[in-house]
């Protein structure tokens, strides 16, 4: 099989492709031949090597992780004897989360690991997308803010992979949704269900007082110093991206911010059977229509540099996927990804 790997940290261009042996599969393990994997800024932090604390996990003087990427969506190639759910030929999506190792044309997973069948309305390429965001926005919005009717929720960052996911997630659980974006994106965001949208150019949502419930900052653009003001009394600011201020001040919340709070979680570490039965429930949201995944683009494998480039911008919309083989630029519906570009 071919993997994408690289050796040193640095720009996108130190990942290239190259071939590796095919892994061999245990008694209840499946082995899913690769359609579409993702890159996004974990991916990025991996091969660059920064944030400098990301080398705790990427390895600190050279990367530990060859290869990177977490989700895949794909046909099943083979199951060992124990398993019961899956079997050769079926379409199925998952990840591998905390662990990487997807940007290959060959993943091995266990059985009751966060693997599901894709619904037949997606492609491998929508179906990756939905695992690139909606898996970690969801404990945000249920676990961490749980999140109810009547409440407000602002998203920073509205239009990226998480923040697409965290509006109709919000609007799932209820919500009223304030998505903050470019003026350019605000057509997207607010056909995904966002009540209202701010254009970050002309206003500054933390000028705010007391308005939003939960904030949920999807890019780390604005510390929990800046929103606090924004947040209604025993209110939430949430974030997905790490920093040294964040998580110094996490703890610090609940006693000195006057009810309102901070919050990180690294969803991607969490027990496996809960991200299994997380992703059960997204394919049911899926299946209902109540969420679609958002793609910004689709990139051949052999071109990763390109999807790495795209992810260092800053300014993708919804989830970069890599085209492992070519059945994977399939969209089943451009309603469900407005923004989908076809792999070049």
């Amino acid at each position: 099989m071919r993997i994408a790997v690289y050796e040193r940290y640095g720009p996108p261009e130190v990942l290239h492709l190259q071939e590796a042996v095919d892994p061999e599969i245990g008694t209840n393990e499946v082995l899913v031949r690769v359609e579409a994997t993702t890159v996004g800024p974990s991916d990025s932090a991996g091969r660059s090597g920064t944030p400098r604390f990301a080398r705790l996990f990427f390895g600190l003087a050279k990367p530990k992780h060859p290869v990177l990427g977490s989700d895949f969506a794909g046909v099943v190639e083979r199951v060992g004897d124990g398993v019961t759910s899956f079997a050769t030929g079926d379409r199925v999506f998952g990840t591998l989360a905390p662990a990487m190792g997807a940007h290959a044309e060959l993943v091995c997973i266990a059985e009751d690991a966060p693997i599901v069948h894709i619904p037949a309305r997606l492609g491998a390429a929508e179906a990756v997308a939905t695992v690139d965001g909606f898996l970690t926005a969801l404990p945000f919005l249920r676990d961490l803010a749980a999140v109810a009717p009547g409440q407000v929720v602002l998203v920073n960052g509205a239009s990226g992979t998480v923040g697409s996911a965290t509006v109709q997630l919000a609007k799932h659980f209820g919500a009223t949704v304030v998505g903050v974006c470019s003026a350019a994106n605000a057509p997207l965001v607010t056909s995904l269900g966002a009540d209202r949208v701010i254009d970050y150019a002309h206003e500054d949502f933390t000028e705010a007082r007391g308005a939003y419930d939960v904030i949920f900052d999807a890019v780390g653009k604005r510390s929990f110093g800046a929103a606090r003001r924004a947040l209604a009394p025993h209110g939430i600011y949430l974030t997905t991206v790490p920093s040294a201020a964040i998580m110094m001040q996490w703890p610090l919340t609940r006693w000195f911010s006057r009810g309102r709070r901070a919050a990180i979680a690294f969803t991607g570490l969490r027990d496996i059977r809960l991200k299994a039965a997380d992703l059960a429930l997204l394919v049911e949201l899926i299946e209902s229509g109540e969420i679609v995944p958002v793609i910004d683009r689709v990139v051949a494998f052999d071109r990763m540099a390109e999807a790495h480039r795209r992810v260092d911008t800053g300014h993708k919309v919804g989830s970069v996927v890599v085209a492992v083989s070519p059945a994977a630029p399939r969209v089943a519906s451009p309603a469900a990804s407005p923004s989908a570009k076809a792999a070049s």
